[in-house]
């Protein structure tokens, strides 16, 4: 056991979660993280994507068995974390790479509008207007629809709706968090009488 698990208050682990919830809708680096995840644990669990981690964190049940798959430059996760110290608790991190980030057209080689997560927004060609979407697979579906005539996303993505790839940036190591979603009242004096310790 390390001292991190030490500290832990009782109940919060990694042990009870059988849910997995992240961002969609499907093609998402965070769906893939969180298949993955249950893969390492040999958990049989199920994988359900939500609009935003805000949007799942307000209706996944605070029972345990449920937690959020988050990664390292998901904005404002600083936020989502110290706001919910009460029932959202970091159990587990990993590395792996994300699928083949692009820069995606519906057809022309230098596409004049950009469709693209917050994360991935350095990705963004120097010149074009960027349009902020929820996840990279909802700017292949912009971009697709005519919202944009390109879009920063995944090689997963780009491929399931038909788009060109016009830049491929290749895989990028991320860290891939995970916070089991428990409600306990008691937490939030606990974490104020350890200390600073960033």
């Amino acid at each position: 056991m390390n001292d991190a698990t030490q500290h832990q208050p009782s109940g919060v682990g990694t042990e009870s979660i059988r849910y997995v919830h992240t961002l969609g809708p499907h093609g998402t680096n965070l769906e893939t993280a969180a298949h993955e995840w249950l893969r390492r644990r040999e958990i049989d669990g199920k994988v359900e994507l939500h609009a935003s981690l805000e949007a799942a964190l307000d209706v996944v049940p605070d029972d345990g068995t449920h937690a959020l798959a988050a990664c390292a430059v998901y904005p404002a996760l600083h936020t989502l974390t110290f706001g919910n110290l009460h029932r959202l608790h970091m159990v587990d991190s990993f590395i792996m790479p994300t699928h083949n980030m692009v820069l995606a057209s519906s057809g022309t080689a230098a596409p004049r509008t950009v469709s693209t997560h917050p994360a991935p927004v350095g990705l963004v060609p120097a010149g074009a207007e960027h349009r902020i979407v929820l996840s990279n697979a909802q700017a292949a579906i912009d971009c697709a629809a005519g919202t944009t005539e390109g879009c920063i996303t995944t090689g997963v993505a780009a491929r399931a709706h038909g788009l060109r790839v016009v830049r491929d940036f290749g895989p990028v190591p991320m860290v891939f968090t995970i916070h089991q979603v428990l409600r306990l009242e008691a937490v939030v004096g606990q974490h104020a009488t350890t200390g600073a310790l960033i």
